[in-house]
């Protein structure tokens, strides 16, 4: 019997995907962090480590239906087996209206967020149907966005209202073969992506205003509570947001 399971975490080299696999690492899993860059991923390899469990840095676009296949091909040679999925990797188009859009910004938004998200899903259930013992999981990460959308938006909100119908395909189509899938919605996590929202962030009515963050270690947690549910249990969706945030509520 093997002694760690196996997450693999797209989209780890910052932000939410580091904290959720150093998460992970700390409570025993054993981490492949991918991404497009070689250096961010060593150094959340060395942070799995210093809380006590294991990693291995692949880089890997996840747009790109080679890459994701080799991708997999070298987990399932390495490990033999995938026990968790965490589809984090994801990127933005320029906050524009929509008919500023370029075809181009929109096109790399639904490549990455859910074409990718849908291959490297893909590849796990071929990969989990087919291990000894069969099964897994599969978390998406949908964001707030996968709810409600920020204003110029579209191609942002768009892939993540499709994530979650994703979701909720993979989970149903999973149910024969022991393969759970959820989705974790976060709100104002702080990275270096939000970082700016103490500044203040475009609201609905135009205006700017601040916006509250939460610690980005507190998403991790509930990643990796979701991942160590037991097979028969499953966190379909999952909010985490900062508490304060212009969400709930009208303003």
């Amino acid at each position: 019997m093997q002694d760690r399971r196996i997450a693999l975490v797209t989209g780890a080299g910052s932000g939410v995907g580091r904290a959720a696999s150093t998460a992970l690492a700390r409570e025993g899993w054993s981490v492949v962090a991918v991404g497009r860059r070689a250096d961010p991923l060593a150094e959340t390899v060395a942070e799995c480590e210093r809380e006590g469990g294991s990693g291995t840095a692949v880089t890997a676009d996840v747009s790109d239906p080679d890459s994701v296949e080799a991708l997999f091909a070298r987990v399932r040679a390495d490990h033999g087996r995938l026990d968790l999925l965490f589809n984090n990797a994801g990127t933005v188009a320029p906050p524009v209206p929509v008919d500023e859009l370029e075809v181009e910004q929109w096109q790399r938004v639904v490549d990455v967020n859910l074409t990718g998200s849908f291959l490297c899903a893909r590849q796990a259930f071929r990969l989990m149907k087919a291990q000894d013992p069969a099964g897994g999981r599969i978390i998406n990460n949908g964001s707030i966005s996968a709810q409600v959308p920020r204003l110029n938006s579209a191609a942002y909100t768009a892939t993540k209202h499709a994530v979650t119908g994703l979701t909720k395909s993979l989970s149903l189509d999973g149910r024969p073969f022991g393969i759970t899938c959820g989705q974790i919605d976060i709100g104002n996590a702080l990275t270096p992506l939000t970082s700016g929202m103490h500044e203040g962030a475009l609201q609905a009515d135009g205006t700017v205003r601040a916006e509250p963050t939460m610690d980005v270690a507190d998403v991790g947690r509930a990643v990796a509570y979701m991942a160590g549910l037991p097979p028969d249990a499953n966190v379909l969706t999952m909010t985490v947001m900062a508490n304060a945030m212009p969400f709930v509520g009208r303003g």
